[in-house]
């Protein structure tokens, strides 16, 4: 939380519940702009799509680094619980199956975020930290479901990581034009080709 929110408590309620409303105003309209295909927001367009004035705008968040952690936050909350879902199979193999569906779901949730982020990380220390943190996690969400031997081969672990890779459904679903069905095919050919061949 940015200093600017953390005085919040302070206020009285209804004053706190009107700043609270208007601060999900903000993150929302930042998210519709982005899933609408503007890929560089300004703090201005935010403003005219939350229906508030600049001022509000950073009053809330005392720049765009600030407004985009509040967004990750926010984001975060809604697909951690699909990240964190037990997996139903009983061996890792399987559960690696299931786990290309679940990075199909929340890879479409995040897709354009997660590129107008990856656009803007060169110009902000926040996004390319987040960058670098974003795929550290896919990765050892993938060295968590595998035995010890087998995660201790770094090809291989390496191999699956791209094949369940944001960077990969992204190039197949935006620049190939993939649908989502065909994206998952080629990752499941992908997947057990490598996987068999071990």
């Amino acid at each position: 939380m940015d200093a600017k929110t953390s005085d919040n408590k302070d206020l009285p309620d209804g004053r706190r519940q009107r700043s609270e409303r208007s601060r999900q105003l903000i993150i929302d309209a930042l998210i519709k702009l982005i899933q609408s295909g503007m890929m560089s927001p300004s703090a201005a367009d935010v403003a005219e799509e939350a229906n508030v004035s600049l001022r509000t705008v950073f009053r809330h968040f005392e720049d765009m680094d600030a407004l985009y952690r509040g967004m990750g936050v926010q984001l975060s909350c809604e697909i951690l619980p699909m990240v964190m879902k037990p997996f139903q199979a009983g061996d890792w193999k399987s559960q690696f199956q299931e786990l290309i569906d679940r990075r199909a779901d929340i890879f479409e949730r995040i897709m354009e975020i997660r590129v107008c982020s990856s656009l803007r990380r060169f110009r902000s220390a926040y996004l390319m930290e987040d960058h670098r943190q974003f795929h550290g996690l896919e990765r050892s969400g993938v060295v968590a479901l595998l035995p010890e031997e087998v995660a201790a081969d770094n090809v291989f672990v390496s191999a699956l990581d791209n094949i369940v890779s944001f960077d990969l459904w992204r190039r197949m679903r935006q620049e190939q034009g993939m649908s989502i069905a065909e994206a998952k095919d080629v990752v499941r050919m992908m997947a057990d080709s490598v996987i068999s061949g071990r």
